[in-house]
């Protein structure tokens, strides 16, 4: 992407033949000159926060999506930006209040049937005491003043009405404790329907999403890159939609990972909406990835992302929305005097990066600093200097070249000059 004035740089590829023959490898004599490494990339107009908007209601339960706000517009705090049907909702609660009327009626039903029980306990109970007490008058009677048969009849009647009015006092214990238990089962099933009522209640009262704060009102996208549609079933709890925040927005770019070396927060950028280079602007990298990652499975390529704010007063001016697809230019180094090489001449032993220079027309190897790297050309910063002549390929593989060209093989099917 490096822009060196060919002028300046006087590229010189020798293809004349050396005294022996064979070619010379390439060279080129460099030069300083003004030097420009930029790399172009796109993006997209993000912003650096926003609300996100779920699908209203309790978790799991079913919506439709009846209508919704246009994606992409203004909305202010308290607007409504979607609204949803719940016909299963609706329907359970209906169940849910058939359930609560039932319970009532069922609880009304032991309440009635533990009150006739405990009545007839009740007579039953009376009905012993008195019979008890008329028998105790008698059993303590003088044989002189009643009959002794009579006498020891009220004795057995005083025994067999005590132990029957224990075991009534038993039964109306066990009548009371049992019928207690089960109107706590009924009471514990009433309060389980109750609260599936108020939830489905809740649950239907929730079928309005409203923006909390002013922004612009953006759809999320799926998984599979598709946005909500009318008519959509969703569920209760899902990301629906976002709110971003105008007033801090930044372009989200990125680039291959070969053209992304020397990429650093600090360097400028020049931005655009894509299609309107009119609305340049500039502004710098405030975030860069710590690593590349690849776009997609299906391909290897790693891309190197990156970020640059956007003026809170020019977005809210041109009125710009997340979303919006931006052209940008990374600004990596401009110099009006720079010295470069192209990309191909640079050799690498292990940390250490050389070049081959010809000197006295005998090529020597000669280690070099770089500077900023471009995809064609890099700036050296140390090692070179303005007239010194680089080979572009080194010797040994040119003449290599040279030897496969002039093989007997090759020469055989080559048809001889003027024929």
């Amino acid at each position: 992407m490096s822009r060196i004035a060919l002028a300046v740089f006087g590229l010189l590829f020798l293809n004349a033949c050396s005294s022996d023959g064979e070619p010379a490898a390439p060279q080129e004599v460099l030069a300083l000159g003004p030097a420009d490494f930029s790399v172009a990339a796109q993006g997209e107009l993000k912003a650096a926060k926003a609300t996100s908007l779920m699908v209203p209601g309790t978790q799991w339960s079913q919506r439709q999506l009846v209508w919704m706000a246009a994606d992409g517009s203004v909305v202010k705090a308290g607007d409504v930006v979607a609204r949803f049907g719940a016909e299963q909702t609706q329907l359970e609660l209906d169940k849910a209040l058939l359930d609560l009327e039932r319970n009532a009626l069922s609880r009304a039903a032991k309440e009635a049937e533990l009150d006739v029980g405990s009545g007839r306990l009740d007579v039953d109970l009376a009905q012993v005491q008195s019979d008890l007490a008329i028998a105790q008058r008698y059993a303590k009677a003088d044989f002189e003043a009643i009959a002794r048969n009579v006498v020891l009849d009220a004795v057995a009647d005083e025994r067999y009405l005590g132990e029957k009015r224990e075991v009534l006092d038993w039964r109306q214990g066990q009548t009371a404790e049992r019928g207690g238990a089960e109107l706590n089962v009924l009471a514990a099933q009433r309060s389980t329907v109750a609260t599936n009522v108020d939830t489905r209640k809740a649950d239907l009262a929730a079928l309005e999403l409203k923006a909390p704060h002013d922004g612009v009102f953006v759809l999320d996208a799926d998984w599979s890159g598709e946005k909500p549609q009318l008519g959509a079933q969703m569920w209760a709890g899902n990301d629906f939609a976002s709110l971003p925040d105008t007033s801090a927005l930044e372009v989200e770019l990125s680039l291959p990972q070969i053209e992304s070396q020397g990429l650093a927060v600090g360097q400028r950028v020049l931005l655009q909406p894509m299609g309107q280079p009119e609305k340049q602007f500039e502004s710098t990298i405030s975030w860069v990835a710590s690593a590349p990652r690849a776009a997609s499975r299906q391909s290897p390529v790693k891309f190197l992302a990156f970020k640059a704010r956007v003026p809170a007063e020019l977005a809210t001016r041109e009125r710009w929305v997340p979303g919006q697809a931006f052209a940008a230019r990374v600004v990596m180094k401009q110099s009006d005097e720079a010295l470069t090489v192209p990309n191909l001449a640079l050799r690498s032993d292990g940390d250490a990066v050389y070049v081959q220079i010809l000197v006295d027309g005998e090529p020597q190897k000669r280690s070099v600093t770089l500077g900023v790297r471009g995809p064609a050309r890099s700036e050296v910063t140390e090692g070179l200097q303005a007239g010194d002549t680089v080979l572009l390929t080194s010797e040994s593989s040119a003449a290599s070249s040279a030897t496969e060209e002039t093989t007997p093989e090759r020469r055989r099917g080559r048809p001889e000059r003027g024929a």
